[in-house]
């Protein structure tokens, strides 16, 4: 595949066709920020060791407690706890008002909407995983390639493949994407699938998505396609499911493998921020192939903006993209997707876009007949 045609199309693409779902809005290097850019390992581990000690928790289901009934309930020494409450404070995580600690509102309200276990999954997957991984970002972007990877034991270029060797690792990863899933499954319940009956989720993981999707759509069958490393995952979670009879995995490498055909629908959740534009093509012109006329394809993951300057979120993860996964991908923006959308073949697409601390979007694509002409 030639890799030259659709970077020129992204170069070469006028601003009109860019449309915005941000004001764009640089933000300003204070003293405090430039702190955070250059001890910013030393905030996260402050936020690592407040979930991990149940910090948080503890000020969501008890406010406003004093300095003595905080040290008494986490059981830490007084150096250790003026450490803790000096870090958490400078950082915003908490508030001090006449001696009292609270948990800034953002943090309660995570909490009382049931995401923290979400939350704390992703912040071991930080952890344990992205932060070793992210040492290597430098070599990663001078060769273009996961350098991060050779942090993680095993073989294989990719850090899916390795993790079958590393059983614990490969628990704080899955358990991170089921809560990364579960995060973004608002948006999938959003998304109206035209009554389809059949549905292809490409890398499925452990089915979560899959399973989720069963549970809204009575009538609908899905096929997760996984690589072999991780399809037991996936049909682990099966079996144990209500919706085991009409949910199946098929083992398969997405690029060299055939697709079952005349899916109506074919789902692409957190997947094409792994890879290279010119491997999305590959991956969305297979799924373009497999679908039915007529069938929808979705993209469902985060999303940066069509200007290239942020949300910040998205630009932080692209550094474990650059690092880890495989060898391409990142937080790629919509107007990105939606070219290689168009290289696949597809011509009608909508945005659908989150509005929670996850930069989760969606993209719906709808098949058309591909007209004749050169494929990238």
């Amino acid at each position: 595949m030639n890799a030259l045609p659709i970077a020129d199309t992204f170069a070469s693409r006028e601003p009109a066709e860019l449309p915005s779902l941000h004001e764009a809005s640089q933000p300003t290097l204070t003293n405090d920020r430039l702190a955070l850019l250059l001890m910013g390992h030393a905030a996260f581990q402050y936020l690592h060791v407040s979930c991990e000690l149940g910090l948080f928790e503890l000020l969501v289901r008890r406010p406003a407690l004093d300095r003595a009934e905080i040290k008494r309930e986490l059981g830490l020494a007084d150096r250790a706890m003026d450490i803790l409450l000096l870090g958490t404070t400078s950082l915003g995580l908490l508030t001090k008002r006449d001696e009292r600690y609270t948990v800034t509102p953002l943090i309660t309200e995570i909490v009382e909407n049931g995401q923290w276990k979400h939350f704390t999954d992703v912040v071991a997957f930080e952890h344990e995983i992205v932060s070793e991984g992210q040492r290597d970002l430098l070599g990663s972007l001078r060769s273009n390639t996961n350098e991060g990877i050779r942090r993680i034991p095993g073989e294989g270029n990719s850090l899916y493949r390795r993790l079958a060797e590393n059983p614990r690792l490969q628990e704080v990863f899955y358990r991170y994407m089921r809560s990364w899933s579960e995060l973004a499954h608002e948006h999938l319940a959003k998304i109206n699938l035209g009554g389809a009956r059949t549905l292809l989720d490409c890398g499925g993981g452990d089915a979560v998505n899959a399973l989720a999707l069963a549970a809204m759509h009575p009538e609908l069958q899905v096929t997760i396609l996984e690589i072999p490393e991780a399809a037991p995952y996936a049909a682990a979670a099966v079996a144990e499911s209500p919706h085991s009879d009409r949910v199946s995995v098929h083992e398969c490498d997405m690029f060299t493998a055939d697709w079952p055909t005349g899916a109506d629908c074919v789902l692409f959740a957190h997947q094409l921020v792994i890879w290279t534009l010119e491997e999305n093509v590959t991956l969305l012109s297979k799924a373009y192939d497999a679908l039915a006329d007529g069938g929808q394809l979705v993209i469902l993951n985060s999303m940066s903006h069509d200007e290239g300057d942020g949300p910040l979120f998205a630009a932080l993860d692209s550094a474990y993209f650059a690092s880890m996964p495989a060898e391409g991908g990142m937080i790629y923006s919509w107007a990105q997707h939606e070219q290689c959308l168009r290289a696949a073949g597809f011509t009608e697409m909508r945005r659908v876009s989150g509005d929670g601390w996850t930069p989760h979007g969606v993209i719906v694509a709808t098949k058309r007949q591909r007209q004749a002409g050169p494929r990238p």
